[in-house]
């Protein structure tokens, strides 16, 4: 059965996240497979440690890297759309310690203007092994970041924590991220009786491409002709016959209504902005103050749960 992280978070009394829990737990039983102490684990630095990019075409180092986040992150599963991976590997054996995994964002930003939202990209998941250094997290995501400068077109980077795993976004905190506020993310999360095991979801996964040919399997669509009214993410609507929009808006609806929901707290967001050149990160700033004046300096979370 797949985890549940919304129902495990109620029980964590502690006032620690979920992802520092899950380390916790894992230490024993890390430090065991590897054959070490935890004097041992106490004494490495980050220096001890290779960064890599990973192309997706590496399906082992793939497979590898989804396998760590199922074990080692608290949601345990990868985000939708990933499109970057970062790993971070033990000196000389290459045994994996840390992972960050960036999607694209499940709704595009205008922080830095409408005609620039292609240029950000989501830090979605990111979990170190039990024995890494404290500091591997920020490590990761401050390599992952600049690599992504250097590489693509990407220049801001969006994160989120959240409240109900008792996140404030540490990490991002340590690097100076900028802070943008406690508005972010579904208020609902939902759950289908007819696949309990499946867990809690949000709003999001009524609008997946797979939920999608759903609901036009149940309105008698041959999947031949619903493939071609598909875009690389969404349904291309603009090309359907007339009412068929309409009939798949309210087969989402039905979907939607027939599953149990509750309500949880807006996330935190933040994000990171890096040019290739101090130029370009000024400018950059500079278009990010100009789009969202209210956002600039605001103070960091500092209680847990709220």
């Amino acid at each position: 059965m797949k985890a549940d992280p919304f129902e495990r978070f109620k029980d964590l009394q502690e006032n620690h996240c979920w992802q520092y829990e899950v380390r916790l737990r894992n230490t024993t039983d890390d430090l065991q497979e590897l054959g070490k102490t935890i004097e041992w684990a106490e004494a490495l630095r980050t220096s001890d440690f290779d960064f890599a990019y990973v192309d997706k075409s590496d399906k082992d180092q793939c497979r590898e890297i989804k396998e760590f986040i199922i074990k080692h992150e608290f949601l345990g599963c990868l985000p939708n759309r990933p499109t970057h991976r970062f790993t971070a590997r033990l000196k000389p054996s290459g045994t994996l310690a840390g992972v960050i995994v960036m999607a694209t964002p499940n709704a595009f930003s205008h922080l830095l203007g409408k005609e620039n939202k292609n240029i950000i990209k989501l830090v979605s998941r990111g979990a170190s092994i039990s024995w890494a250094p404290k500091n591997m997290g920020s490590w990761l995501v401050s390599r992952a970041c600049k690599w992504m400068v250097k590489n693509t077109e990407f220049r801001c980077f969006e994160a989120y924590s959240d409240p109900l795993a008792k996140e404030l976004g540490t990490i991002y905190q340590a690097l100076n991220w900028t802070y943008l506020g406690q508005t972010s993310g579904t208020n609902k999360v939902y759950k289908d009786p007819q696949h309990p095991e499946k867990g809690w979801f949000s709003d999001r996964e009524f609008r997946k491409k797979s939920k999608y040919r759903r609901y036009a399997e149940a309105l008698g669509i041959p999947h031949e002709e619903w493939k071609t009214y598909l875009g690389k993410y969404t349904p291309k609507w603009d090309t359907m016959p007339a009412g068929l929009k309409d009939k798949i808006k309210a087969e989402e609806k039905r979907f939607r209504d027939s599953c149990d929901s509750r309500v949880v707290p807006p996330k935190h967001k933040y994000c990171y902005i890096l040019g290739k050149t101090k130029k370009e990160t000024k400018n950059l700033k500079e278009m990010f103050v100009q789009y969202n004046p209210k956002k600039v300096n605001l103070p960091y979370p500092k209680e847990r749960g709220n």
